[in-house]
């Protein structure tokens, strides 16, 4: 790894530590979003964004929901199944 990637790294890794999550954005009860629900918000993250910007009733990510893993569904949903995933972009040559 070049020496500005792991500085790079170690910056990201120190903001990250500073995050936290507000306790009222949490519920564990029945009804809370999930890991299922935070997957399918992710994959229709574009078009509830847009959907936003016009509706003030419409919300890209629910809260309060069941954290951690409401947050990863998210993530996967934005990056696996939105297609936001840079990783297929490298040119081949």
């Amino acid at each position: 790894m070049r020496p500005r990637g792991a500085i790079a790294l170690l910056i990201l890794a120190a903001l990250s530590a500073c995050a936290s999550q507000v306790d009222a954005g949490v519920s564990q009860d029945a009804g809370a979003p999930g890991f299922w629900w935070g997957l399918w918000h992710g994959f229709v993250f574009p078009f509830a964004w847009i959907g936003s910007l016009f509706d003030p009733g419409i919300a890209v990510y629910a809260v309060p929901n069941r954290g951690g893993w409401y947050d990863f569904g998210f993530f996967l949903g934005i990056t696996v199944l939105g297609g936001g995933s840079w990783f297929g972009s490298r040119s081949r040559g």
